[in-house]
């Protein structure tokens, strides 16, 4: 048979050794390949050798190209994949480059016959295969794994994580990973082999087929092609940026150390390396389109007005856009302080100035006299112009509607863009994305930051006098979460006769812009002890003087919500309290997301278990809704390997077709 052997079919299996091998080498070599099998248990492991009327048991050939990497497939079309419609099984060989179809009959190999399916670029597909090895070691990433979280299986789809159990199989006892399907099909996995297998992360609960149905196979075909498309899309994006150019910023110089000076904390390692990657952003020729992903309170703020000094100093103002009024005035406060010392004019636009003050700020913009603005979407009406706009920051990204953001992108063409984003990114997407999306993590929290002791507890009036009143002792301040509106005045007075001698004020979203302005004021100069408060809180307010929060009903909060509440406090070296009262009576449900809290005490664990919904809520910001139903049906994870691979294919293609047409 022409390039298999005069008499079968080689099959080798996606391992570095065959990988690095050339087909003609593998093709030459045969009979020492074979011989090899007789004594050394590589080769016995690691290649499959079919004869047209030899016997083979059908399911072991099964099992065998399973274990040996290869992927099932509804229908083959490139080297890797094998599929099966009843008792025919279809291979595409990675050493070889045409596909086989074996027909069985019982365990006998009846037939052999070779497939117009052809690889023409064979070491594009082995450069391919090696990556998607790599990435699957980071995409079956299975620490801490629970029974009852959902796992993908690449072959056989979302199943449910039963447990380990230990199998006996050709005389071996054989460690397994457990996995439910519907109606009670169990698949084992034994460690060692769960490359194929991956967390599920999704928008909503998976749907569960049956093992052995065709439903996955097509599911899959489905997605990997609107995956494809995706890709497609995305590198477009990239191509564009790579051809848009523009005068380099200026290196670090005095103003920049003078700022770093400034700083009343140590950098982090992980901001001093997005710094840096920033810096080399500017200071290169196309236009930067930066997203830096981190956890509420580790430092994303300064990293922006280290850029906006960058900018200014270089010739061009920076604008930095927040999604509440409250958040971009406090921006603005801190920003004005750490540049009183340097040459650069700052302004604040949003309602809550006058109309002749908003007047003024939008006049300094046109004539350059203005440097740096903060504000809300009022930046990006009509009648806003700039001098010479270079920077344009986008404070916690996922917050802006729709519109809204289309009116930024329409500003992008030419500006520098840096994106903040308090939601997490999964290392899957960012692993997926890195080589066409500028994303920077910063996963390590500010040194000396301790975290927040975190305790779960039935309601008690008196538990929460003792807490208030131990805050005071240590001259602290207070958040008291209270999420309704129409009984905070009630809740207030109740607080007031348990602890009369210290001051309350009361902060929700139907005040006034101007009114909760003022109540954060008095709030930060400690004019007040105890802050009465909806989630409006949550709004990346940086107050390190508040190190406890009480959180009358826990049950009312998701499980993002209420991380992300707790991240308000413990901004300082102090240790913080966050205490999560609930009513008598907890459901299943709220019992699981307040453990999932307690277990994500640890600083930076929003990567870990009590983050899925975050992260998916970081991935969905990233990728567009338009994406959530494709990354429900297969997991985030397994999504992300599909735009990876999607990616790398392309460029690889590109690569060959411009060789090709240089040659």
């Amino acid at each position: 048979m022409v390039g298999a052997g005069e008499k079968g079919v080689l099959i080798a299996s996606i391992t570095p050794y065959f990988l690095e091998k050339g087909n003609f080498w593998i093709e030459r070599n045969l009979h020492n390949i074979l011989e090899a099998r007789k004594t050394q248990s590589f080769f016995e492991n690691n290649i499959v050798y079919l004869e047209k009327n030899s016997d083979y048991y059908f399911s072991q050939l099964l099992r065998k190209l399973d274990e040996m990497g290869y992927e099932k497939v509804y229908k083959i079309s490139e080297p890797g994949e094998f599929s099966q419609r009843g008792g025919i099984i279809d291979v595409f060989p990675i050493n070889l480059n045409s596909a086989f179809r074996f027909e069985f009959s019982g365990n006998k190999i009846e037939n052999i016959e070779k497939l117009p399916i052809i690889n023409e670029n064979e070491k594009s597909v082995k450069e391919i295969l090696k990556k998607r090895l790599k990435s699957q070691k980071l995409f079956s990433d299975l620490k801490g794994l629970k029974p009852g979280d959902y796992l993908v299986h690449l072959d056989h789809g979302v199943g449910k994580f039963i447990g380990f159990s230990n199998l006996l199989f050709q005389g071996k006892t054989l460690r397994s990973y457990g996995l439910e399907y519907a109606q009670g099909d169990k698949l084992y996995v034994p460690i060692g082999l769960e490359r194929k297998l991956s967390r599920y992360f999704g928008f909503a609960s998976p749907k569960i087929s049956r093992l052995g149905s065709q439903i996955w196979q097509k599911t899959k075909k489905k997605v990997k092609e609107e995956a494809e498309k995706l890709a497609v899309e995305l590198l477009e994006i990239y191509a564009q940026r790579e051809v848009a150019t523009r005068p380099p910023y200026l290196s670090e110089d005095e103003i920049d150390f003078k700022l770093a000076s400034g700083f009343r904390y140590e950098e982090t390692p992980d901001q001093i390396e997005t710094i840096e990657e920033i810096g080399k952003d500017l200071e290169g020729k196309k236009p930067m389109d930066r997203i830096v992903c981190g956890d509420v309170g580790f430092g994303k703020t300064e990293i922006a007005l280290r850029a906006m000094t960058k900018a200014v100093k270089s010739g061009y103002q920076a604008i930095m856009i927040c999604p509440t009024t409250i958040l971009s005035n406090q921006h603005f406060q801190n920003f004005k302080k750490r540049l009183s010392e340097l040459p650069i004019k700052i302004a604040i636009l949003s309602r809550l100035q006058s109309k002749k003050e908003q007047k003024e700020t939008i006049e300094n913009l046109k004539n350059g006299k203005t440097d740096i603005v903060i504000g809300t979407h009022r930046i990006l009406s009509k009648d806003v112009e700039f001098k010479n706009l270079g920077l344009l920051i986008i404070d916690d990204e996922q917050r802006f509607g729709v519109k809204q953001k289309e009116k930024l992108k329409k500003t992008r063409v030419s500006l520098d863009v840096l994106s903040l984003s308090a939601t997490p990114i999964p290392r899957t997407l960012y692993s997926a994305l890195s080589s066409l999306k500028n994303i920077s993590l910063i996963q390590t929290p500010p040194i000396g930051r301790l975290p927040v002791k975190t305790h779960i507890l039935p309601f008690s009036k008196v538990l929460i006098k003792k807490i208030i009143k131990k805050e005071m002792k240590r001259k602290g301040q207070v958040y008291y979460l209270h999420n309704r509106i129409e009984t905070m005045e009630k809740t207030k007075n109740f607080l007031e006769k348990l602890v009369p001698e210290i001051k309350f004020g009361i902060a929700h979203g139907r005040l006034k812009e101007t009114e909760l302005i003022k109540v954060m004021a008095d709030f930060q100069n400690k004019k007040m002890d105890v802050l009465v408060a909806t989630t409006i809180i949550e709004n990346g307010l940086d107050l390190p003087n508040v190190n406890a929060l009480i959180v009358a009903d826990s049950t009312r909060l998701g499980l993002a919500e209420a991380y992300q509440l707790r991240g308000r406090i413990g901004r300082s070296h102090i240790q913080a309290f966050a205490y999560f009262f609930h009513g008598n009576r907890l459901s299943e449900k709220a019992k699981l997301r307040l453990e999932a809290l307690k277990k994500a005490e640890e600083l930076g664990s929003g990567y870990q278990i009590a983050l899925k919904d975050l992260e998916i809520r970081g991935a969905g910001n990233i990728l567009g809704k338009e994406q959530s139903g494709n990354v429900n049906q297969v997991g985030l994870n397994l999504y992300c390997q599909m735009i990876s691979e999607a990616i790398e294919k392309m460029k690889i293609n590109q690569r060959e077709s411009s060789l090709l047409h240089f040659r």
